[in-house]
C-alpha cells in the first residue's frame, strides 16, 4: 500500500497518512529530524544531513485503542520502553527519499499491528504420525544400543 497525500497548501507536504480505510495518522503526530548519515560516502556524508530520524509516540497518537495496545505489545527493537517508534532511514542519498522510506516503514508497522490474524485451530497428531514417531524412536534406540561396548 502506498502513502496517500492530502495537500492543503503548497508549503505543507504530508497532512494525513492513511493506514487503512478507517485509520489515519496526522502529520503533527510524526516527528522527523534530518541527521547525517553513517558509513562511506565521502564529502556528501560529511556535509549534508540526508538521513532521517522518525519518531512516533504511540500513546499520544490518535490511533484507536486496540491498535495502540497491539503496537505496544509488539516485541520490536524499534519500539522503546516509553512506547515511541524510532525509525532511522539512510539508504538513499536524498533526504526526501529517506523521509518517504521512513514513513513507509512506519505505515508497514502500523498496518501489521492492525491486521487481524486468523485464529489457530488446535489439531491432534494423526494415528499414522504417532505410529511413525514411535517407530523412529525404536530405530534410533537400536542404533544407539549397537554403539555400546560389547561385554565379554
Amino acid at each position: 500500500m502506498r502513502l496517500i497525500y492530502v495537500r492543503r497548501r503548497t508549503d505543507e507536504r504530508l497532512v494525513t497518512m492513511r493506514v487503512s480505510d478507517t485509520i489515519t495518522i496526522q502529520d503533527a503526530e510524526i516527528d522527523i529530524q534530518a541527521v547525517r548519515s553513517q558509513g562511506a560516502g565521502g564529502q556528501n556524508v560529511n556535509k549534508v544531513a540526508t538521513a532521517v530520524h522518525l519518531r512516533f509516540d504511540i500513546r499520544a497518537s490518535s490511533l484507536p485503542d486496540f491498535c495502540k495496545t497491539r503496537l505496544l505489545k509488539l516485541h520490536d527493537r524499534r519500539i522503546t520502553k516509553d512506547g515511541v517508534i524510532v525509525i532511522k532511514a539512510q539508504q538513499h542519498r536524498s533526504q526526501e527519499k529517506n523521509r518517504q522510506e521512513a514513513l513507509n516503514r512506519l505505515q508497514a508497522i502500523v498496518q501489521d499491528a492492525v491486521r487481524v490474524r486468523k485464529a489457530r485451530r488446535a489439531t491432534r497428531p494423526t494415528a499414522v504420525s504417532r505410529q511413525k514417531r514411535l517407530e523412529d524412536k525404536a530405530r534410533r534406540s537400536r542404533i544407539k544400543s549397537l554403539r555400546r561396548k560389547v561385554d565379554e
